[in-house]
């Protein structure tokens, strides 16, 4: 694979920023990326989260030297095999650290519908299609053009609520409070060519192509990258107290591969007008999925999601990264008809974006994946041997 493919496609123009696993030290190294070598940027900060905490995190990047370096090109081929020479090659790790991980949910019409579907059908997909004919006419034509917490968003609720279609689902795309929820613990996302997780017992479930902001203690938003919130729509379809079963499990989040830092060149408008692409290949059975979701389409800004998730009623001390939520819901039947989409072991799932670059994982099941081994403990005795620790804002 060739290096560019998992960049931008102004990759020369952007301020990127991720993290390797480095065999020689034994624990992970914030990175630059420079050309088509990987750059060490610890003599800016030793993660990425004390690296948004600076006044100017993208001029503090462009001021490390005599750093140690590594070709991207090696470390793609390492990463590729799911961190199987990590031992003795460089690999790509998820770009966030201490960042708590969270995300929206239902921030756009088209999934908002999905969800009502999954909740009605009692996590049973064999239903899915019938509810969806039979809500569709009411409720899809009627959220299209609403702004959500609007008073337009008001009446298109009393008007749900008397004809019987009001559900909790609802409530959050287009009431006044956004859906904001823990997706993964602190360092336990997954990379570019890691495994994704589904749980054994999952029966229908899917890939969430989303944009995950990079966000500092302040609220500020310094950047963004791709992320894959995996979702298990038969357990949130039961009951939406499963959030966290549906949700959070192991190799369940699978975010970058960098983080590209705001810019003159790249803004949070960038990020409103993203374009993403979904692809999802079968190993086995030739099965191929294309889709789309569309920033332009999402029914509450970014940074009002963000603002939602921290502000003086919430801190992260360490920031975030937040998953934006999804346009896509794949309806298309895989197998039997009626049956609808699910993962299959070993597919490829794919997420671009021209201006962020392309995710790559392959399914596995959540007990087969790597093992989530190394945490916030680990992490500070490495900084720590290193001598890295207290360095930064």
């Amino acid at each position: 694979m060739s290096p560019i493919s998992l960049l931008p496609d102004d990759a020369a123009d952007a301020v990127l920023v991720g993290r390797l696993f480095d065999p020689e030290t034994g624990g992970p190294v914030l990175v630059t990326l420079r050309g088509e070598r990987l750059v060490e940027a610890s003599a800016a900060a030793p993660t990425l989260s004390q690296l948004l905490e600076l006044a100017d995190p993208v001029g503090a990047l462009a001021g490390v030297a005599d750093a140690r370096e590594w070709e991207l090109s090696a470390v793609i081929e390492a990463s590729r095999r799911n961190g199987a020479t990590r031992e003795t090659s460089p690999v790509l790790l998820a770009p966030c650290d201490l960042q708590a991980v969270k995300a929206c949910g239902v921030t756009f019409a088209r999934s908002m519908i999905e969800r009502v579907i999954e909740e009605r059908a009692k996590g049973d997909l064999s239903l899915a299609a019938s509810i969806r004919g039979e809500i569709a006419e009411v409720i899809g034509g009627a959220l299209t053009d609403v702004v959500a917490g609007s008073e337009k968003a008001a009446e298109v609720k009393r008007i749900l609520q008397e004809r019987g279609y009001w559900s909790q689902y609802l409530e959050v795309g287009i009431g006044p409070d956004a859906e904001v929820f823990t997706k993964a613990p602190v360092l336990s996302s997954v990379g570019w060519g890691s495994e994704i997780g589904i749980l054994p017992s999952s029966e229908w479930n899917n890939p969430e192509p989303e944009v995950v902001l990079a966000v500092n203690s302040r609220g500020e938003i310094r950047g963004a990258t791709l992320g894959n919130d995996v979702n298990l729509r038969d357990v949130e379809g039961r009951s939406a107290l499963l959030l966290g079963k549906a949700k959070d499990n192991n190799a369940s989040s699978a975010i970058g591969p960098f983080v590209r830092l705001f810019d003159e060149r790249f803004t949070l408008d960038d990020v409103r007008a993203a374009e993403l692409t979904l692809t999802v290949e079968g190993a086995t059975d030739g099965y191929r999925l294309e889709g789309h979701s569309s920033m332009r389409e999402i029914s509450r800004d970014p940074a009002d999601l963000a603002g939602q998730a921290l502000g003086r009623h919430h801190q992260y001390p360490d920031g975030m990264m937040l998953y934006l939520g999804t346009l896509f819901a794949p309806v298309e039947d895989r197998d039997a008809p009626g049956k609808g989409f699910t993962h299959k072991v070993g597919d490829r799932v794919t997420i671009a974006s021209p201006r962020l670059g392309r995710l790559e994982n392959i399914v596995t099941h959540t007990d087969e994946a790597q093992p989530w081994r190394s945490g916030i403990t680990e992490l500070m005795h490495y900084l720590a041997r290193r001598g890295l620790i207290g360095r930064g804002a």
